[in-house]
Formats: C-alpha cells, sequence, structure tokens
C-alpha cells in the first residue's frame, strides 16, 4: 500500500513540531510528477496551480469523496468554496462531491473487494479503520496520508451527573472515571457499538490500558464494564447522543431509559451543545491519562485505477484541506487541527472546563493488535462464544519455532492459555486433539467436553481451570500425521449438532499441515459434506488457522468459508491468541452483517 508525502511546492503549511504519538503516514507520488512531465504538461507550476483561460464548466476535474458523517459537512463546505472560487489543479477547476458514509461501511465494502467503489477518495473518522478495509490483502487497495484534522475521544455527562463526580475540579484516568460513572449504578454509561464506532472502541480500549495500569485483574474489570456498555449500546455516535436526558427535569433524569453520560468525541459534544440550551447542555471530562484522538487520515482509493488528473487534483485537495481557510472552517465545525492542538473558546463551546486536562498531549494511539484484541474481547461480552478447540498434535509440531528454545506446540499451548484470559464465565469452550489413527481408526479425540468455563469441576475447579490444564499437557503424537479433514467433519457434526442459540457458535482447528490420512475422506468430499450440512439460520463458522510454513492456508481458508469462516496463517505460533480474536470479530460482524 503507498504511503504519500507531498513534495514542496504541494506541502501544506507548517504548524511547528508533530506530535510524537501521533502515527503517520507517507504515500509516494514521485511517479504522478514523472507522469505530468511526460504529458507535455511542462509548464511552470507554482503551488499546484496553472492559469488557464477554460471556464471551471469546461475544465473541471470530478472527484467523489466518502466522509465520516461528522467531518461531511466541513469538508462538504470547503469543497463548495473551492469550485465557487475556482481553485485549479493543473489548470483544471476542482469539482468534489462529498458524501456522507460510515466509516465502518465503506472499511468492509472495501476489504470484501467486490463492486468497484464510486468514489476516489475516503476519509474515515479513524485510521484504525484503515487495517480493516486492508483485511486480508485481497479486497480494493487504498492508499492513506496524513490527517486534516482531530477530535479527542471523551466523557461527556449531563450537568447534573457531572456535578456528582466533582467537574471540573476533580480529575480522573479513564478506569477510575468510567468506575465512578458506574459504582452503585450512579450514572447511567451509553456507548456506540465498538465494532461500529472509532469513538467506542478508542474508548474502550483506553479503559482496558487504563485498568491495566491499575494492577489486578484487570480482564475481569474490562469485561464487566463492556457488559455493562454492551446493555446501553447504540448503533452509531449519532443515536448515542440521542439516549441522553432531554433536559434537567426529574422525569428525564430518572427515566431509566435515558443516560446521563455517554463516551463521545468533543466535536460530537460540541456539535450537541451548539443546539442545546440550559440542562440539555454537555460537561466533559478530559480523563488524565490521555484522550485517545480521531484523526481522519485523507486516503485514496484504488489510485493505480485513477487518471493523472484525478491523482492530481485529489492531491491539490488534501493540501486545500490543510490550509489556514480550511483549518478556520474545520474549527467552526468543532474539528480540531490534526495535532491535536486545543482552542480553548472551541473546548468550552464543546463542555470542557479547566482544569479538565483538555490541552494535554493526546494518548498514544492503540496498536492494531490491541485493537483487533480488545474487539474480540468486545464480541464474544457482547455475545457470549461457544467455541470448539481443535489442535494438530501430529509429530511436526515437535519441531522448534525459528529463534525459540519451543517448539510449535509449546508456544501453541501457551497462546492459547493466554487467549483463554479473554473470556468469560459465561463463554463455553471445549477441547479436541487430532493426529493419524489417534483414538483407534479415529484421527481426533475429544479431551474436554464445550461447557461454561464458570461451571464447577471436580475437585473443586471450574471448566476454565480444568481446560487451562488440558491446553498445557498437550504433547506431539511420535509418529502420528495430520488426520484434518476426517477431524474437521466429525468436529464440525458435533458443533453443529450442539448449537446453542443467542451465542456465537465456532469451530477453531489448528493445524500446521495439510491432510495426510491416505485412508480418510478427500477435500472434494469434505467440501460436499460442509456444504450440506452448514445452515445460515444456525452457523457455525470454521476459524482455521495455518501454523508454520508447512500449512496451506489457502486449503484451510477453502473449507472454512464454506461454512461462513475464514482461513488465517501465522508464522509464529505466538500469534495465535490475537488471531483468534480476530477471528471471532470478523465472523461475528460477518454474522451479524447476514442476519440484517
Amino acid at each position: 500500500m503507498g504511503r504519500h508525502s507531498l513534495p514542496d511546492a504541494y506541502a501544506p503549511e507548517e504548524r511547528g513540531d508533530a506530535s510524537p504519538r501521533r502515527r503517520h503516514r507517507t504515500v509516494a507520488i514521485a511517479t504522478l510528477l514523472v507522469l505530468a512531465v511526460a504529458t507535455g504538461t511542462g509548464v511552470a507550476v507554482k503551488g499546484g496551480l496553472l492559469s488557464f483561460s477554460e471556464s471551471c464548466e469546461d475544465s473541471a476535474v470530478h472527484l467523489s469523496l466518502a466522509a465520516s458523517p461528522d467531518i461531511a459537512p466541513a469538508v462538504r463546505d470547503i469543497a463548495e468554496q473551492a469550485l465557487a472560487d475556482e481553485v485549479r489543479s493543473d489548470g483544471h477547476c476542482l469539482d468534489v462531491e462529498v458524501v456522507a458514509r460510515d466509516s465502518y461501511k465503506v472499511a468492509d465494502a472495501l476489504a470484501g473487494g467486490g463492486d468497484a467503489p464510486d468514489f476516489q477518495v475516503w476519509l474515515p473518522d479513524s485510521d484504525l479503520w484503515l487495517d480493516r478495509a486492508e483485511g486480508l490483502g485481497t479486497g480494493t487497495p487504498i492508499s492513506p496520508s496524513d490527517s486534516v484534522a482531530s477530535s479527542p475521544v471523551a466523557l461527556a455527562m449531563v450537568p447534573s451527573a457531572s456535578d456528582r463526580l466533582g467537574w471540573p475540579k476533580k480529575t480522573y484516568s479513564w478506569a477510575e472515571l468510567v468506575g465512578a460513572a458506574l459504582q452503585s449504578d450512579k450514572v447511567r454509561l451509553g456507548a456506540a457499538d465498538p465494532a461500529r464506532s472509532a469513538t467506542g472502541l478508542l474508548a474502550l480500549t483506553s479503559i482496558g490500558g487504563s485498568s491495566a495500569r491499575q494492577g489486578g485483574d484487570s480482564d475481569t474489570r474490562v469485561a464487566e464494564t463492556a457488559k455493562v456498555l454492551a446493555e446501553r449500546m447504540s448503533d452509531s455516535d449519532a443515536l448515542v447522543l440521542g439516549t441522553l436526558a432531554r433536559s434537567g427535569s426529574g422525569a428525564e433524569e430518572g427515566n431509566p431509559k435515558r443516560n446521563q453520560a455517554v463516551l463521545i468525541s468533543e466535536q460530537a459534544a460540541f456539535a450537541h451543545n451548539a443546539e442545546a440550551t440550559g440542562g440539555g447542555r454537555l460537561n466533559l471530562f478530559y480523563p488524565q491519562d490521555g484522550t485517545p484522538l480521531l484523526d481522519y487520515p485523507y486516503t485514496l482509493v484504488d489510485e493505480e485505477k485513477l487518471t493523472l488528473a484525478q491523482s492530481r487534483a485529489a492531491l491539490r485537495f488534501m493540501t486545500l484541506l490543510n490550509d489556514k481557510n480550511s483549518r478556520a472552517v474545520f474549527a467552526r465545525y468543532g474539528f480540531r487541527p490534526s495535532d491535536g492542538a486545543a482552542e480553548d473558546t472551541m473546548v468550552a463551546s464543546a463542555g470542557g472546563k479547566s482544569p479538565q486536562p483538555y490541552a494535554a498531549s493526546a494518548a498514544e494511539a492503540p496498536s492494531a493488535k490491541d485493537l483487533q484484541e480488545m474487539l474480540g474481547m468486545w464480541t464474544i461480552t457482547v455475545q457470549s462464544a461457544r467455541l470448539t478447540t481443535v489442535v494438530d498434535a501430529s509429530g511436526s509440531m515437535a519441531t522448534l519455532v525459528p529463534g525459540r528454545s519451543q517448539s510449535r506446540m509449546d508456544v501453541t499451548k501457551e497462546s492459547l492459555i493466554q487467549a483463554l484470559t479473554q473470556f468469560t464465565a459465561d463463554d463455553e469452550i471445549g477441547l479436541w486433539e487430532f493426529a493419524t489413527t489417534l483414538d483407534g481408526e479415529k484421527d481426533y479425540r475429544k479431551l474436554m467436553p464445550t461447557r461454561r468455563l464458570g461451571d464447577p469441576a471436580q475437585g473443586g475447579s471450574t471448566h476454565r481451570e480444568k481446560l487451562s490444564a488440558a491446553f498445557a499437557g498437550l504433547q506431539p503424537v511420535p509418529g502420528g500425521a495430520t488426520g484434518l479433514y476426517d477431524t474437521t467433519l466429525a468436529s464440525y457434526k458435533e458443533a453443529r449438532s450442539a448449537y446453542v442459540k443467542g451465542k456465537f457458535n465456532a469451530l477453531v482447528v489448528l493445524t500446521d499441515g495439510s491432510d495426510q490420512d491416505e485412508n480418510g475422506i478427500s477435500r472434494s468430499a469434505l467440501i460436499a459434506e460442509l456444504k450440506e450440512l452448514a445452515d445460515p439460520e444456525r452457523p457455525v463458522p470454521v476459524i482455521a488457522i495455518a501454523v508454520g510454513p508447512d500449512a496451506d492456508r489457502e486449503e484451510v481458508a477453502e473449507i472454512a468459508r464454506i461454512t461462513g469462516g475464514d482461513g488465517y496463517e501465522v508464522s509464529d505460533p505466538a500469534e495465535i491468541q490475537a488471531v483468534i480474536l480476530q477471528a471471532i470479530m470478523t465472523a461475528g460482524q460477518n454474522g451479524r452483517a447476514a442476519q440484517e
């Protein structure tokens, strides 16, 4: 994927040192400049503009830009002014149509490939959607550049609730603030679905990081918080604001269906307060351990298919979005500049007030791995999971992992045990192992039934503890080969027959090689059987993970996709934990999309 950086003639105005906490992107456009000369436009260019006498109507380059709904109105104002002012790129007027599109919907559409998008530029509200749009690298290519605006994620409260928590003088960490709000149902707290909202996911990830710094059983605390948020979850940021008490009256604030606090962006609070009066205005808490930023990365879509004129016009519009006049437009709509610098007047309009740390440096952007793990945790928290884990125990699992003194099996076990900590007591997990002729003529053996992790087990322990011990006890079978096909079919049949409505049912298969059972079912026969068994009304997606260089990801992916799942590849078994959570999130989202 390309990363754009502009040549000096196209560079936006200097704004001082960029924050070291922000992730940056650059895109190579040297080829565009070479092509511009090669096409015979060897004319002196100043600031990307050429003076031709053609009218705008005759010369305009038309672009479509899909923008996050919150920033779309501001970008549309800038685009319309640019056309009115006859701003040009290489002599062509800029005619940019701005359409509002939810970022998660655009990301999913780009990741899925399919029909060519009807826009050339994408402006999501956060660069976390870029990883989702890239998916497995088989969708529509994207070329992100730097941000054009930003807005911190904070916690907004109606005045009566914020007063009870000591606003504005008392400051809290993310974990302390949410804990205080939820204590004894002190404040009803709402949020947008983290699977669809960057604001919701960044807030939840911040809560998780803050809880971890507190020490103790942070995973349980975050899962409990997620459960509470899930009960008052909205599908979008706009809908979250609609759940707030509409006034300061006792009837409104006492209404159990109304929230008194919501996790939203500063810009959303700004827009809300601009229309609210009296008790309907919001106060903002800015956690002292840092607020993450929505960062609005300017992104070209399927760049190689753009004409030279479109590419140049798209880059010209990006520089326009970063100039002084455009920054003023963004500020009128409640957005900060891309470096996150705070303007006191705008913050006050959004509900912020000193000594709340609204001008502190933005929190360190969470890694893609952190976001995937949090989203996986959210998915299985909102909808409890029922998973049967099937682990390859063939002799090749004794192979040492390069750079480690551990075998594939040892690292796989550690990763599975770590992944287990992300599941709640209501989740159901079981364990099978497989290798050729492991149990008589069968290639598989059930080690632990699929039961609730919180259920009691013999000896005073729980199913979670027994399962963790079973993971730890897995050993490669000397001389055992990979009996993948028979095992997949048998475990899928059982998972399907034991389907539990209301839970996320799935089969997780880990293998380090292709099927080696000459006496077992063939690949084509397995595929045919799975097609017959798969039931969209009772979905049990297979999450197939190919471990190491000898496994065939394409083979397991083909098998898994028949069931609504997918195949994944890890070179290091230590990556299994993150992949499982990512796969659960993806399969869970696909299942929900299919139901809508």
